[in-house]
Formats: C-alpha cells, structure tokens, sequence
C-alpha cells in the first residue's frame, strides 16, 4: 500500500474497484447494507483525505467542515445532486462522477419500463400468479402498441441518445428537447427537435432524462401533465424530484395518462404506503437504471481511479469542478 492517504467508502463496492483503491489508499469501508447514518458519515470522513460515496450520502457544507483533510469527493454516479458542489469548491475539494459507463444499462432499463407499462407486464404477472387466467380473451390486459409510436425524449445527452436508438429498433418517431439544440446529431439518431409543450401533445410515449438542478426540479407538474393525450406513458429514470408525485399520481388515477414506468421517487425507498403504489397502472422499480453487473462494476472502477488520480495529484477522468485542481 503506498501513502495515498486514508479514504471513507460509504457502502461495500465491486472489489477490483476496492483493489485499487487499497493499492494506493488506506481504506475503512462502512459494512452495513443500508447507508451509514448523518452521524456514522460525519464520523467516518473525520481525518480522512478521500471520500468515495453513493446518491444516499449527502455531502453539505456542514460534513465538508467536519473532514477539514478531505481532497476529493468521489460520486458512484453519475448525477451529484446530493453534493453541494460549491460549497466542496469553497474549500478547494473535487467532486467527481461516473458518467459513460452506466449509459447502456441505463437506456435498456428505460426502455424495458416502456415495454413493461406498454403492454402491462407486471399487471398480467400478477394476475397469473392470482389465477385470474380464465381463458384466452380478445379483450383482456390490452396494451399499447410501441412500435410506430410517438416517443418524446426529454433531455438529449448520453442517456437520451442511447434511448433513442434503441427506440429506432422499433420504428418509433423520435422527438426530443432540451435546453439546447443538438443539430449535429439530429439526422444521426432521426430525432426531431421541439418545444416541451410540443412534445407533451404529441408523444405517445415520454421518458425523461435530464440531471436534476434548479431548472429541472419540478419540470413535470400537473400543468404539463394535463397537456399529455389520453393514453399516453410517462418513463422517468433521471431523478424523482422531476415530477409532481401528487399531480402523477392525480394523472394516472384520471387522466390523461394510460400508465408510468418508475425507477426513481421523491424519496428513496420509496414508503411502502404511497399512493402510487395502490395504483396497478404502475410499473415500479427501487432504482435499477445503472443496475446491472457489468454496469455497476465500471462504475466503482471508474469511481476509485478518479479518487486516487486527485490523492495522487493528477486530473481526474471525470470531475464536476476542474477548477480545484486548476488553481
């Protein structure tokens, strides 16, 4: 082991990714499943100079004042919302993410909670575990067709794209917008750039991947969900705090959406009581966009060699803030 520093990894990792951080770092590891608490966190970065941590740890002001060595915060992913970045820039810390790795899984969950809701998936597993199966019925758990269909993209970055080739293998129309317009890559993926409201009339289907930030929280509210044609689906694997849990909820029960597929929620876990979870129009999932193995291991590798690179004191692959180390 060499003097790389001492490092606080906030939960177990794939171990080829704690294999390099032990090569460099001496390491402490919190052992439970669930996520240590404020107190065991403030705890465990006191002294140390790293800090290798998940989207259920946040890092504010007051944890960065407690660890007055620390050098680096490393994200085991690719959103950092739980991270107050200026405040880690304030006191000369890098913040750094996960971004790339993850795309593939991420899109394929995407488009397999579109699938799911499209043609009532979990609804007609339950209800052949229910023995509800009578017979063969030309009306029983109709979906919607995805082939052909409208899908509105919502945020066109390396998720988005991913997103929308796979919808191509469908022979979907594709729309997107975005704070910006990507025109180069517009004839690329046959993708048609319009306004929100524009493809809130039009898509049948929509799925959502913008970061979570102050131009984002709350993008989708009842407004917009009103704006949506009966039957539409609504696929959100980017962040909770995107959508109006309320007003979706108000929105499947009513109108005008016909189903949603869910990875993320206002609050994760998500409380076994919410309304959303009566509603059988739902598909549900406790966070699994990154979830694969294959994923998952490229992440914690890519998490590790970005902690040691700015204890070694070099650039890392991925940083949030590169003007710390730029000073």
């Amino acid at each position: 082991m060499s003097s790389g520093g001492r490092v606080f990894v906030s939960r177990r990792i794939p171990e080829p990714a704690m294999q390099i951080l032990r090569g460099h770092c001496e390491v402490e590891v919190w052992p439970e499943r669930l996520p240590p608490s404020r107190s065991d966190l403030l705890a465990g970065v006191s002294g140390a100079e790293g800090l290798l941590c998940l989207l259920t740890d946040h890092v504010d002001a007051e944890l960065l004042d407690a660890a007055p060595h620390l050098r680096v915060v490393s994200n085991y992913a690719v959103g950092y919302d739980n991270i107050d970045v200026v405040a880690a820039s304030e006191r000369g810390v890098a913040v750094t993410n996960t971004p790339g790795v993850l795309t593939g899984a991420t899109a394929d969950f995407a488009f397999a909670l579109l699938l799911a809701a499209a043609r009532r998936v979990t609804e007609a597993d339950r209800s052949v575990r229910r023995g509800e199966w009578l017979t063969w019925e030309p009306e029983f758990l109709l979906g919607r067709d995805v082939h052909g269909a409208v899908l509105g993209i919502i945020g066109l970055g390396r998720i988005g794209r991913a997103v929308a080739r796979r919808a191509a293998g469908f022979d979907m129309k594709v729309i997107y917008t975005d704070a910006q317009r990507f025109t180069d890559v517009e004839d690329e993926l046959a993708v048609d750039y319009v306004s929100l409201e524009e493809l809130l009339r039009i898509a049948d289907f929509v799925s959502i991947h913008v970061p979570l930030n102050r131009e984002t929280a709350g993008l989708i509210r009842r407004r917009q969900l009103q704006m949506m044609k009966p039957g539409t689906i609504l696929i959100n694997t980017s962040r909770g705090g995107i959508v109006d849990e309320n007003a979706l909820v108000e929105a499947l029960r009513e109108g005008p959406l016909a189903g949603a597929g869910l990875d993320v929620f206002d609050e994760e876990p998500l409380p076994s009581d919410h309304p959303i979870t009566e509603l059988d129009n739902v598909v549900l999932a406790p966070h699994l966009g990154s979830g694969s193995a294959e994923a998952r291991s490229a992440m914690a590798g890519k998490a590790a060699r970005n902690l040691v690179a700015v204890l070694s004191g070099r650039m890392p692959d991925h940083i949030v803030n590169p003007e710390v180390l730029e000073k």
